[in-house]
C-alpha cells in the first residue's frame, strides 16, 4: 500500500463525515429525530463539547485543551503513517491507521471551525451556514456534531438481573457520528489482529521460495 491509498481513505472518509454533519446542522433542530431501519436505527441529533461518544472533559479549558491535542495527533498521525509506510507494515494496520487518522480529523474539524461558520442550533431552530452575524462561537470552540443512534434494546431488564433487575435499560445509548465509528472500527480491528498486524513485510518475506541469493 502506498502513501497516497492512505491519504484517498482519510480523504473519503472526512468528505462523508462533513458531508452528513452539513446536512444535519442546517436540516434538522437539536434532539429532532427520525427512523432509518425499524426501531433500532435512527438519526438523532445532538451535539457535544468534548470526546469521542458524547464523553465531556474538563469544561472550557479541557475543550480547548482536546482540541489542540487532536490538531497535534492528527500532524503527527500522517508523518508516522507515512513511516510505516516506508517500512513496509502490514496492510491491516496501514488501512486501521487510516481509519483512526481520519476519524480524529472529522471531530477537529468540528472543534476548530463550526463555532464560526454555523449559527447556534436549538430545539427550535435550524443553524444557518456563515451567517451575518457570525457564529455561535469562536476558533477551537466549536461542538462536534454526532448523530447516529443504535437503540438495539430498549426496554425493561427482568426482575433476575442483578442490581438493574426491572428497570428501563437501553442499549446502545451513545449517540455518535462517522469520525467516532472510523476511529472504533480501527483501534478494535488493531487489537484483534495485532500479532499479524504490528510486523514488517521485509523484502526476504516477497521473495519467491528457493530465489534468496548465496553468500559468495
Amino acid at each position: 500500500m502506498k502513501y497516497r491509498h492512505i491519504v484517498l481513505i482519510v480523504v473519503l472518509i472526512l468528505v462523508v463525515d462533513q458531508a452528513l454533519k452539513f446536512w444535519i446542522k442546517t436540516h434538522m433542530t437539536i434532539a429532532e429525530q427520525f427512523p432509518v431501519i425499524s426501531d433500532w436505527f435512527f438519526i438523532h441529533f445532538i451535539e457535544n463539547e468534548g470526546m469521542a461518544y458524547g464523553l465531556k472533559f474538563g469544561g472550557e479549558f479541557g475543550k480547548i485543551a482536546l482540541t489542540l491535542f487532536r490538531l497535534i495527533a492528527v500532524v503527527i498521525g500522517f508523518f508516522y503513517m507515512k513511516k510505516l509506510v516506508k517500512e513496509k507494515y502490514h496492510n491491516g494496520l496501514l488501512v486501521c491507521g487510516a481509519l483512526i487518522l481520519a476519524g480524529a480529523a472529522g471531530n477537529l474539524i468540528d472543534s476548530m471551525f463550526y463555532g464560526l461558520i454555523f449559527s447556534e442550533s436549538t430545539r427550535y431552530e435550524l443553524a444557518q451556514f456563515m451567517p451575518a452575524g457570525g457564529g455561535y462561537g469562536t476558533f477551537l470552540h466549536g461542538n462536534v456534531v454526532d448523530m447516529l443512534y443504535f437503540p438495539l434494546f430498549d426496554g425493561t431488564l427482568p426482575s433476575w438481573v442483578p442490581f438493574w433487575g426491572g428497570e428501563h435499560f437501553i442499549f446502545f445509548r451513545p449517540v455518535f457520528n462517522i469520525a467516532d465509528a472510523a476511529i472504533s472500527v480501527g483501534v478494535i480491528t488493531i487489537l484483534l489482529f495485532q500479532k499479524r498486524f504490528l510486523h514488517r513485510n521485509t523484502d526476504t518475506e516477497n521473495q519467491p521460495v528457493g530465489t534468496t541469493q548465496q553468500a559468495v
